[in-house]
């Protein structure tokens, strides 16, 4: 079994699970012809769905313990296959009082859902001791009433108090969250998406939000879901991406790939794969 470790330089990195999401391949991909799946059965789950994990990685660079993400949230109705990231955190050595820095890859509800708890009417951050980073442009398009609902309608309870309680920061461009630590802008998923490129000790590697969903689309670059608000965009930053990632081979720590999710992404018979590390 793979470890849920990874070191690049003087910078670990530990994947820990929400769970996992499962989706229908037209109701993910309805864009993409079931056909068109014939040659990547081995991307699905049993059930024939794209099946998503759902990882928080907990970062420690210069002394910071930073979570990246936090996942769907809590498990309401005690059926859904989320709702274990504490858990996970505190079995991992890291209670949510270690958490130095918060910072949000992008707005979508599955990495925005344990930001917050509501106690007696108010709202409680998760991580007390903890500062929330998000990009400019998706706050802005989380408070955008034309997107709240369809792209952004876990942020009235999950993002905005944030604001209220004085615990959210702002990244633009390429910024330093520590000297080894860079935000790296993605967009098209959402419009402020970000990754992170880790620099350290003379290694890199970067953590992906939703640049990648599913494995196939590492070779099928063009293949879109539904829930990248800009379809062009999205496109061309992960085939550009894709594509420094195979020249460069920098080590890849991926959200949504199966457990731990890293890997590096290699050619392999003209094709280009995801490599599990």
């Amino acid at each position: 079994m793979p470890s849920n470790k990874m070191t690049i330089g003087n910078v670990e990195i530990t994947s820990v699970t929400d769970g996992v999401l499962a989706f229908d391949l037209c109701n993910f991909f309805p864009d993409i012809p079931e056909e068109n799946w014939e040659n990547y059965q081995h991307h699905l789950n049993p059930d024939h769905q794209v099946e998503f994990n759902l990882a928080c990685f907990v970062i420690r660079s210069e002394g910071k313990t930073i979570a990246v993400d936090t996942g769907m949230g809590p498990n309401v109705d005690g059926k859904s296959p989320w709702g274990q990231l504490l858990d996970n955190l505190r079995a991992n050595g890291t209670p949510p009082e270690d958490i130095d820095m918060v910072v949000h890859t992008h707005l979508h509800r599955d990495h925005i859902g344990w930001n917050l708890n509501s106690k007696d009417g108010k709202y409680e951050p998760t991580f007390p001791n903890a500062r929330y980073w998000a990009s400019t442009k998706d706050w802005e398009a989380c408070h955008d009433p034309a997107l709240v609902e369809t792209r952004f309608p876990n942020a009235p309870e999950c993002v905005w108090p944030l604001e209220d309680l004085g615990l959210i920061e702002f990244m633009d461009g390429e910024f330093s969250l520590t000297s080894e630590l860079t935000t790296l802008p993605t967009p098209g998923h959402t419009p402020g998406h970000m990754s992170i490129m880790i620099n350290s000790g003379g290694e890199r590697g970067i953590i992906l939000g939703d640049v990648l969903h599913n494995t196939v689309q590492v070779h099928e670059t063009d293949w879109v879901s539904r829930a990248d608000i800009d379809p062009a965009t999205t496109r061309a930053t992960r085939r550009d991406l894709m594509e420094r990632l195979e020249r460069e081979g920098i080590p890849v720590a991926a959200v949504h790939m199966a457990a731990p999710g890293f890997g590096k992404i290699v050619r392999l018979d003209n094709r280009r794969v995801w490599q599990v590390m």
